[in-house]
């Protein structure tokens, strides 16, 4: 005997469309099962920038990277993009490190299906843990960003002590002939 639901249909292939429906109801009934422990807000910022392309100017639009344009004629230029690299990843491997967490969490409150003790958490930390291992990717992109600053810094430096030299001339003592 087939079951009807709210909507007037059949479980099955009509009903597909409602297959994680609860899923948010799932998250919140673990989150509020936690009791006194703590948990973390997750924020998704969202920029729109559809004007972008239209204001005119070569290259990607902000909308489409969180970088700048890999343009590197100057130190300056490969300082602002690995400190932009760096400061995106970061920010991102907290974000999905906190995702894997809920992830988990919500993942774990499904039911196992073969009705093994701890089956679903265990089938919930071999999914999350690909998601966390996305937020120590990210983490090591961020190390290795600053790294590269760094690198540069050592490889071109008499090239960038030349320049230094060259536009911070020395300054003259100046003869103060009002004090006598």
């Amino acid at each position: 005997m087939a079951t009807t639901t709210r909507n007037g249909g059949t479980n099955g292939a009509a009903n597909k469309g409602n297959k994680f429906a609860n899923a948010g109801a799932a998250a919140g009934g673990f989150v509020g099962a936690l009791g006194g422990s703590f948990v973390p807000p997750v924020n998704v910022t969202v920029n729109n920038h559809k004007n972008a392309a239209a204001r005119g100017g070569g290259g990607r639009s902000h909308a489409e990277s969180l970088l700048p344009s890999p343009e590197f004629t100057s130190p300056a230029q490969v300082r602002n993009y690995c400190n932009t690299l760096r400061a995106a990843a970061v920010t991102l491997s907290i974000e999905v490190a906190m995702g894997a967490e809920i992830l988990k969490g919500v993942l774990a409150a499904v039911p196992d299906p073969d009705g093994r003790a701890f089956g679903s958490r265990v089938r919930a930390a071999k999914v999350a843990r690909k998601m966390q291992r996305s937020a120590d990717a990210l983490r090591d992109a961020a190390k290795n960003a600053a790294a590269c600053y760094a690198v540069f810094q050592q490889e071109y430096e008499e090239e960038i002590q030349r320049v230094r030299h060259r536009a911070r001339k020395p300054q003259q003592p100046v003869m103060n002939w009002a004090q006598q």
